[in-house]
């Protein structure tokens, strides 16, 4: 007589994987207001007559787009961005 507690479940078959966890959501994307846009265009505008070069152009304006869509405006984005 042999009890189910010796034997060895299915022997042969993998042991189930584990399930994934979910994937982590991405923060939606949040467009810009056209005040924001103009204000913006104001700003590099100004950089672009201080003779900023066009790769620093626009990587600053790539970093102001990023804050900008979180809420700063473009003076508190423009320091933020001094700052680092």
């Amino acid at each position: 007589m042999t009890s189910y507690e010796d034997a060895s479940p299915m022997e042969g078959e993998p042991p189930a994987p584990a399930p994934a966890p979910a994937p982590k959501k991405k923060r939606e994307g949040v467009k810009m207001t056209d005040k924001q846009k103009s204000d913006l265009n104001k700003h590099m505008a100004k950089h672009k007559k201080a003779g900023m070069s066009l790769t620093e152009q626009r990587s600053h304006r790539m970093k102001m787009m990023g804050r900008m869509r979180k809420g700063m405006t473009v003076q508190k984005a423009h320091n933020d961005i001094k700052k680092n």
